[in-house]
């Protein structure tokens, strides 16, 4: 599903918005989740689950290629956690 599905399934379900509203919408929506996470906050939606920043350390690594040992830099990751209602609607 892409950002331009979400925007007409939210134009169709909810009315009341031009498709270029409903586009709009979205667009505001991604851009503040993506805000939010760069500052390092989480983020909760009831009933679907938790996005999470979380900071990895620089650790040793093995280039699988050469086995030349390689340091991997820090870095922020991105986690989601489910909801037990999101899990048990995937796996019902």
């Amino acid at each position: 599903m892409t950002k331009a599905d979400i925007a007409e399934t939210v134009y169709e379900k909810v009315g009341g918005f031009s498709k270029k509203e409903a586009a709009d919408i979205v667009e505001t929506v991604f851009e503040t989740v993506k805000a939010t996470l760069e500052k390092g906050d989480k983020i909760k939606i009831t009933r679907f689950g938790n996005f999470v920043v979380r900071d990895k350390k620089a650790r040793a690594g093995r280039n699988p290629q050469t086995g030349k040992e390689i340091m991997i830099s820090a870095r922020r990751v991105l986690t989601f956690k489910p909801s037990v209602l999101l899990n048990k609607a995937l796996n019902s």
